[in-house]
Parts: C-alpha cells; sequence; structure tokens
C-alpha cells in the first residue's frame, strides 16, 4: 500500500476531511484540501519531514504511513499491521505459537489473499512432505505466481491501454 493510501486510510479512520488534515500540518486554507488530495492520489510523494508531521496529526507512528522497510523490524510490523487493515490479518495463539490468520468475510481482497495462502500453504506442504526440494519450493516462492497452478492469473493491461479502451467505450456506456 503507497505512503498516500495509507494517508487516505488513516485520515478517514480519524473521520478528518482533507482541509482539516492539511491545515493541521501546516498548509494555508485556501489550499489545503487540495495539497493533501495531491499526496493521497500519489501525484506527490511528501517529504520525512512532512511525513512525520502527517503521522503526528494523525497519532500514527511515521512507519505506519510510509512504505515499510520489511528488513528492520519495525518495518514489518507495520507491513502487518498495514495487512490486518486492508485484507482483515489477525494474529492468535495455537499451542504456544503465534498464528496469523486471513479473515476471508473482509472482503474480496482478503478472499484473494486467503487463496494464495492456500496455495503458499501447498507448496510448503509438499517441502515437507519431501514431495519437491527446496530449490524447487524456492523456485516457486520466487517466482510467485508463474508456476502457482492453483489459480487462475491474468495480465492487467496498462494505463495507457486501459485508457484507450475508457475513451473508446465511454460514450457506449455514458461514462
Amino acid at each position: 500500500m503507497a505512503i498516500g493510501e495509507r494517508i487516505h486510510f488513516f485520515r478517514i479512520m480519524r473521520g478528518m476531511t482533507q482541509k482539516y488534515l492539511g491545515m493541521l500540518v501546516g498548509f494555508p486554507e485556501r489550499s489545503a484540501d487540495v495539497r493533501l488530495a495531491q499526496y493521497e492520489t500519489g501525484s506527490r510523494k511528501p517529504k520525512a519531514d512532512l511525513t512525520a508531521a502527517l503521522a503526528q496529526a494523525l497519532d500514527v507512528a511515521p512507519q505506519a504511513l510510509d512504505i515499510p522497510d520489511i528488513d528492520s523490524y519495525i518495518g514489518l510490523m507495520h507491513t502487518l499491521f498495514a495487512l490486518e487493515d486492508i485484507y482483515g490479518l489477525t494474529v492468535s495463539e495455537s499451542d504456544e505459537d503465534i498464528c496469523l490468520k486471513v479473515n476471508k468475510d473482509k472482503g474480496r481482497d482478503a478472499a484473494e489473499l486467503l487463496k494464495m495462502f492456500h496455495a503458499w500453504k501447498e507448496q510448503a506442504d509438499k517441502l515437507s512432505a519431501e514431495e519437491i526440494s527446496k530449490e524447487e519450493y524456492d523456485q516457486w516462492r520466487y517466482n510467485y505466481p508463474k508456476f502457482d497452478t492453483t489459480q487462475h492469473w491474468a495480465k492487467v493491461p496498462s494505463k495507457e491501454l486501459s485508457d484507450a479502451l475508457v475513451e473508446q467505450f465511454k460514450d457506449k456506456f455514458k461514462i
């Protein structure tokens, strides 16, 4: 999830308007909503000082807004927290082990993630049962979803193609 999407998520969660949050971080009233919209849509990326100010105004850690660095424990935790927000990932305990679960009732994205986790578990089980080698398992993981046979994947068209198709059909569908 990009930083703009995280800003939007926390702003809505806090019940703030773009204008209000923009003014909290110091933008002039007349342009506060426009400026914040630019960050939320990704047309602009906030520098570190603005990210810190947004985080403070939203009462979250700056790492909760920024694209997490999964090479650090804190960044990894914020990645997991984002997965909780988006996909309904939950943490629980079973036989003194910590388990992560996906709540498929969270929505379509959660259900899709759950399917992917099942595909991953299938390969991990094959590795445990020595049906595949570690090299085959790694090949599957590092090339995912190329070798995933549990789902049908389609390439998403480019933005240019998508825009061209919308343009061609907008009169027909009154877009």
